[in-house]
């Protein structure tokens, strides 16, 4: 999903993009609006100026005379002229600037009546303004059309003349108001931030607790935040403390029967009691080590893997101090996993112990990165597990070899101990003919 930041930066850029496109086509259309206004105030200024210049005598000849009040229809070719039409649809009079010009064919006006608007003569447009009147003389009244036309390229070349100032401002201003914006909501989105980096510190385990200093709207859930942080690792804490409790409480009763057992020297009911307390003890430390699985949460630091590998064949080697094997750790001191340590210690823990117990002279215990995981592989030359004794071997108190010493439920903890982290395990024959057991793990 699209993050905050560009949820809102790029809504608001739209909301500013289409804000400043209708301000852009309202001020083009009311500049456009006010220009075409002009012009017809003009031409209607010339067309008074015009009527200004006629006379009508009782015949209802019209006369102009040769200097008219407005020169730009003295000038030949100009951009403006005018001419004047009578009751019979005959040009009765045109200016000079009308010579060579084509007139068009328009409809009579009523008396009173005026008419702006825009034609196409020859191809090219034109603004016309026409004024329908009744010349009064003592022997009546004589109507005549007074018409100014004046081609359109001042007016168009004024509104492209507007319009790239217009969007020229408008694509700097936008510019500025979109560098702005991403200010703005750089500086508002600010504490966001900061919380995300903070929680990414807890998760990685460079922090504890969220500890900036936020706005009221954040500081509920940061606050809510901390509290459950707070609350989980009191609640693991007295979680584990109990099974450590339960662990101890168990030991003493167990410990009594055993010693109860041993002193009736009836050897059929001590075996009977002794294999069913074992059993008891067995199931016992198995659900306690399996419950006290604390699995991947936030807020975990990385363990060096080499370390703690290094210290648990050191203790184990002193346990099988006859045996001496010859154990060799690849693991380069760099790789690192985001796993409690007293889980690691007993993922390890018992995959060690069941090499030495297995081996004949050699153990490699190996790690390496593979793609976005950490493989970990254990391998010894002893007899190795035949491939449809795998499954069985990983279920609770069942042992390969019943001559061995153990409880049966080592590679059990390990499987839930990897199912905890979301783990993978395999287990087959390796190149010193024994048993090879990987262990996927991720590395985050």
């Amino acid at each position: 999903m699209m993050s905050l930041n560009k949820r809102i930066l790029l809504s608001a850029t739209g909301v500013l993009l289409i804000f400043i496109v209708g301000i852009a086509l309202a001020l083009d259309r009311a500049f456009y609006d006010s220009a075409r206004l002009g012009v017809q105030d003009k031409m209607l200024a010339r067309l008074l100026m015009l009527m200004g210049d006629a006379e009508v005598d009782d015949n209802g000849k019209l006369t102009m005379p040769t200097n008219l009040l407005d020169t730009e229809f003295s000038r030949p070719n100009a951009n403006t002229y005018a001419f004047i039409v009578n009751h019979t649809k005959k040009v009765a009079w045109q200016s000079t600037s009308a010579l060579n010009k084509k007139l068009p064919a328009l409809e009579l006006l009523d008396r009173g009546v005026k008419d702006f608007s825009q034609i196409i003569i020859g191809g090219e447009s034109h603004f016309i303004y026409r004024f329908g009147v009744a010349w009064a003389t003592e022997t009546g009244s004589y109507p005549l059309i007074f018409n100014v036309i004046t081609d359109t390229t001042l007016f168009d070349a004024q509104i492209e003349r507007y319009r790239e100032d217009l969007w020229g401002w408008l694509g700097v201003m936008t510019v500025l108001l979109l560098i702005t914006q991403m200010l703005v909501l750089r500086w508002g989105l600010q504490p966001m931030r900061q919380v995300s980096i903070e929680l990414s510190a807890i998760e990685s385990g460079r922090q504890e607790n969220v500890v900036g200093n936020y706005p009221s709207e954040l500081k509920l859930l940061t606050d809510s935040i901390n509290s459950l942080i707070n609350h989980e690792r009191k609640q693991q804490k007295r979680y584990r403390n109990a099974l450590a409790d339960l662990a101890h409480s168990l030991k003493t009763p167990l410990a009594v029967l055993h010693n109860a057992v041993a002193i009736r020297h009836n050897k059929l009911e001590e075996r009977t009691f002794s294999e069913q307390i074992e059993r008891m003890d067995n199931i016992i430390q198995y659900q306690l080590r399996r419950a006290a699985t604390v699995g991947s949460s936030p807020g975990m630091r990385p363990i060096l893997l080499y370390p703690v590998a290094d210290r648990i064949v050191k203790t184990v080697r002193k346990a099988y101090h006859d045996k001496n094997p010859d154990i060799t750790i690849a693991i380069d001191n760099t790789i690192s996993l985001r796993i409690d340590e007293g889980d690691l210690m007993e993922l390890l823990g018992n995959l060690v112990d069941n090499a030495f117990k297995w081996c004949d002279r050699q153990i490699v215990l190996s790690a390496a990165r593979h793609q976005e995981r950490i493989v970990i592989q254990i391998e010894d030359d002893g007899p190795g597990i035949l491939q449809h004794e795998i499954a069985r071997i990983l279920e609770r108190g069942v042992r390969a070899d019943q001559s061995i010493p153990g409880h049966g439920i080592g590679l059990a903890i390990v499987r839930d101990i990897i199912q905890v982290y979301g783990g993978d395990l395999s287990i087959e024959q390796n190149y010193l003919k024994g048993a090879s057991i990987r262990i996927y793990l991720g590395a985050k």
